[in-house]
């Protein structure tokens, strides 16, 4: 089949500079979710039409293309009408199949409902993707005479009688090409909003002897569209409420299914627990086991079996070995590696390291660009100092290793196996291994001594 997706539309009401089909729902642009199914059918062409906000649409194609994806646009511009919109697309379009019509702005309809859609249609009948709602204003009607569809009417241009109809058309069709071209080229835009409808051709099918058929969605928010950040808005919770209860069939214990956010892919294991409040961005990874406390951010994250992440944790680009304990309010940035059983406390950042199996570090500390081994104790408040203003070292602390609370190790530097940082030393020079070493200043208390008194003014 081919394919075309409509996106030419300036989306007044959405407010923003952005073009209206690449605002996000679960971190991804509409266009792109509409893009990502269309890919799922195997389509012979697939071509998107674009218009206002035209090098920013054309921009976020080119991932696709880079991806190899035999992907067209074509230019709508002025916008007339639906129609009008298709019309762009005929140089490209496989006259040998049907042409299935979808909206850069209705990101949630499922390959499952479109290919029944493309299997009523078949390859030489119409085929409408429609709907009953219970409250159809705004939207055109499905006129049907003795059971059979007739024609499309546009809510603007309908009687009080064809009002009344409770099933509505979703926009998306499934057309034989051939009459397409021939429909299409015989358009009127004499009509309310002066634009040439696509939902006309029904009418001229119908005339044609062409047989109008219609499939439905599984759901009726797979045909919902976005016109404004109301809407967008709640598509976004009826598309995470649909992601948490998939998780929740599949075992992963969902505190609270409201108050989660996937912008990406959640891959869980078995006897997984999510807290409220959590946000998942990319690809991450929950292995068995895994508990994630309220309020945490995962990204691009692997978390190794029976972790747990207690509560407002921030972890980016990190991998975390099994039987760890992560948190509350730890920080793993981008090229953080921890080991088994590793221990990363309160208000502690880690980046750009490798911790090894059973190392600790609990309270108030930085560790960045080090490569530490196992079963460091790395004391609070101490840090890493790593960056120079210019450029950035690395630190390595050895196995068996004490990192005395309040110390800065000043990269590079080396401290031994089984070395013992005192508490307070700022060290410049490697630490040998086995052996105690102190940097301080000599204590000395000041007799005599009395604090200033603040003078009255």
């Amino acid at each position: 089949m081919n394919v075309v997706i409509l996106a030419a539309g300036m989306g007044k009401r959405m407010q923003s500079a952005l073009p209206k089909v690449l605002h996000p729902v679960a971190g991804k642009p509409l266009l792109s979710h509409v893009i990502d199914t269309a890919r799922s059918l195997a389509p012979t062409k697939l071509c998107v039409i674009y218009g206002h906000g035209g090098a920013t649409v054309l921009a976020a194609l080119e991932s696709y293309k880079a991806g190899g994806l035999d992907i067209s646009a074509a230019l709508q511009e002025p916008q007339l009408g639906t129609g009008h919109a298709v019309m762009q697309a005929l140089p490209v379009l496989d006259e040998s199949v049907p042409t299935l019509v979808l909206y850069g702005d209705v990101p949630l309809t499922t390959a499952a409902s479109l290919q029944r859609l493309v299997d009523a249609a078949g390859q030489d009948k119409l085929g409408i993707l429609t709907v009953v709602q219970a409250d159809p204003f705004g939207l055109g009607r499905i006129v049907r005479e003795g059971g059979r569809i007739v024609r499309i009417v546009e809510e603007k241009d309908a009687t009080q009688e064809q009002r009344a109809i409770k099933e509505i058309n979703s926009g998306i069709m499934c057309i034989p090409t051939g009459h397409l071209k021939t429909w299409l080229a015989s358009l009127q835009n004499n009509n309310a909003q002066g634009e040439y409808y696509l939902t006309d051709i029904v009418a001229r099918a119908v005339a044609d002897g062409v047989e109008v058929v219609s499939a439905h969605p599984a759901a009726e928010w797979e045909v919902l569209g976005v016109n404004s950040k109301v809407q967008l808005a709640q598509l976004e919770r009826i598309h995470q409420g649909n992601l948490a209860l998939a998780l929740l069939e599949k075992g992963v214990t969902v505190m609270d299914p409201a108050r989660i956010d996937i912008r990406g892919e959640l891959v869980c294991g078995r006897d997984v627990t999510i807290d409220v409040g959590c946000v998942f961005e990319g690809k991450v990874v929950l292995e068995d086991g895994v508990t994630v406390g309220p309020h945490s951010m995962l990204v691009n994250a692997t978390i190794g079996a029976g972790v747990q992440i207690k509560a407002l944790c921030h972890i980016e680009g990190a991998n975390v070995g099994a039987k760890s304990i992560i948190g509350p309010y730890a920080r793993l940035r981008p090229g953080s590696e921890l080991g088994e059983d590793v221990h990363i406390g309160n208000f502690v950042e880690v980046k750009n390291s490798n911790i090894a199996a059973h190392s600790k570090a609990n309270h108030l500390a930085y560790v960045g660009d080090t490569d530490m081994g196992s079963r460091v104790n790395f004391g609070a408040g101490a840090i890493t100092c790593n960056y120079d203003g210019a450029n950035k070292f690395r630190t390595v602390i050895e196995d068996d290793a004490f990192i005395g609370s309040d110390s800065q190790l000043i990269a590079p530097v080396t401290v031994g196996a089984g070395a013992t940082i005192a508490a307070g030393t700022t060290l410049t020079k490697n630490a040998p291994a086995g052996k105690l070493t102190i940097s301080r200043a000599k204590q000395v208390t000041i007799e005599g001594w009395q604090r200033p008194v603040k003078q009255k003014k």
